[in-house]
């Protein structure tokens, strides 16, 4: 156990955010930075339990208790070695996951958990400044070689594990630079890219050999694939977006979120001095309130919108967990982000009725009525329409499954009624050969659980090209189906 009376004696701290006039100024990361003192201190507050279900809300299986004690000793580099055994990335999960672990806390049945996430985020951080983030280059090659398609998450745990294995990967992305929407889809302020790139030079440095710029599918085919790889790994994503098809949605200023995100980025990186989508002076109407939509919130705010609505279909959470989500499971209740922080108008509880434009075509306006959820569907409330001023409307409401692209036909994969690609287990498609991992398979979820599938595909395709693996799996068939 760390401190024996940490939980009783500290509060719970998370670092503090940058002021708002100052951060939304620019696109950097909003966290002040926190002394290693002070997280040595709130590591201090774990209980070391004697069932620690903060494992089971990591999909991951996370040794969170071990390295929360490690931390309050001092020992960083056992941390880290700890941290790397279960997570190939926590540079990403300790900023971009939404930690269901800390929900599972046994703390939180009757205080503030401890906060996990940060002690994974600067246990990493400390580890990166010290040198000991180092390549892992295997002792020897197994002549297998296996193609990764998608470099998300998943993908890169995916090819990480199997370069460490000793087989030959090769990472292909059909954008010009390796990311997926690591590097397309998460804006600046939430994560650098340069700390997405010092993890892929690590990467190279073992030998993974990355592939951007290919149209796999297209230039590449499945057949060609076939013939030059032992296995393939698909972890493509669940890049389908829905849309939203009511009258006006053929007017110029309607965009999907996924087209509007990456010139964000472009912009925050300096790499177009004015994006194509560009929202400075104009009126913006946001569709969703999940996470992508904050992204797209922070990203309108730091173009210099004029004004900025955010809609939600569903109620307003409740402020505290609800009797339908008892702890240890991760509740639905209402989050400001650092981007609601900044710039708060979400209105609950409204659908969108029609896009309104002029006469040139372009949008207007967007017209909204209040609902009620009736009888498993929501119901418009009478003579609750009103219009909302809206130059630019993104389309931030989820995605429905796996992009229906030729290679997909081409290597004749299956896919379930949800828009995924069906795979066992053992993550195997029912092509032999090729395996599936993240949220092509499992629909859109959550970061922790897009490593983990990849992690535990990379054990599959191991054990399928050497009989056995020494690879973790830490997916197990039974666990995925009792986590959410």
């Amino acid at each position: 156990m760390a401190d024996p009376k940490g939980f009783i004696t500290t509060p719970r701290e998370v670092p503090t955010r940058r002021p708002v006039d100052v951060r939304i100024q620019d696109w950097r990361e909003v966290y002040e930075p926190q002394s290693f003192e002070h997280l040595q201190k709130q590591a201090g507050r774990c209980m070391d339990c004697g069932i620690p279900f903060c494992h089971l809300g990591c999909p991951l299986g996370n040794l969170i208790p071990e390295w929360n004690d490690l931390i309050w000793r001092g020992d960083t580099q056992e941390a880290i070695n700890l941290l790397h055994a279960t997570n190939n990335f926590p540079e990403f999960t300790g900023r971009l996951c939404p930690a269901p672990c800390e929900t599972a806390c046994v703390l939180a049945i009757n205080r503030d958990a401890v906060t996990i996430k940060q002690v994974e985020l600067r246990t990493i951080e400390e580890a990166f400044a010290s040198g000991d983030v180092k390549p892992l280059i295997p002792d020897r090659l197994t002549g297998k070689t296996v193609a990764v398609i998608g470099s998300g998450p998943a993908g890169l745990a995916a090819a990480q594990q199997l370069t460490r294995a000793g087989h030959t990967v090769a990472v292909y992305e059909r954008a010009v630079k390796i990311g997926g929407l690591l590097r397309y889809g998460i804006p600046e302020f939430k994560m650098e890219k340069h700390i997405l790139d010092r993890r892929l030079e690590q990467m190279e440095k073992e030998g993974t050999r990355f592939r951007p710029g290919v149209d796999v599918g297209g230039e590449l085919t499945g057949s060609a694939l076939r013939k030059k790889y032992d296995a393939i790994v698909l972890a493509v994503g669940a890049t389908k977006w829905r849309d939203l098809n009511i009258p006006g949605r053929d007017l110029v200023g309607i965009y999907q979120a996924m087209e509007y995100l990456p010139w964000g980025n472009a912009q925050a990186l300096g790499e177009v001095e004015t994006p194509m989508i560009n929202v400075v002076g104009k009126h913006v109407v946001i569709l969703g309130g999940g996470d992508t939509g904050a992204d797209c919130l922070g990203t309108v705010i730091r173009q210099g919108a004029a004004t900025i609505t955010q809609l939600e279909i569903l109620p307003r959470p409740n402020d505290e967990r609800p009797a339908s989500a008892p702890w240890p499971m991760y509740p639905m209740i209402y989050r400001v982000s650092s981007a609601h922080e900044e710039k708060d108008n979400r209105i609950f509880s409204v659908s969108t009725q029609e896009f309104l434009g002029d006469a040139d075509g372009n949008l207007r306006a967007i017209k909204i009525v209040e609902t009620e959820f009736v009888n498993g569907k929501f119901e418009a409330i009478a003579d609750t329409e009103r219009e909302i001023p809206a130059d630019f409307v993104f389309l931030a409401m989820g995605f429905t499954g796996a992009e229906q692209s030729p290679l997909l036909d081409q290597l004749q994969v299956k896919i379930d009624d949800r828009g995924n690609i069906v795979r066992d287990d053992n993550f195997a498609a029912n092509d032999d050969g090729v395996f599936v991992a993240g949220d092509a398979g499992r629909g859109q979820s959550l970061i922790v659980w897009a490593i983990a599938e990849g992690r535990s595909a990379a054990s599959a395709v191991d054990r399928y090209l050497t009989g056995d693996t020494q690879l973790p799996f830490p997916i197990e068939p039974t666990t995925r189906q009792l986590m959410v």
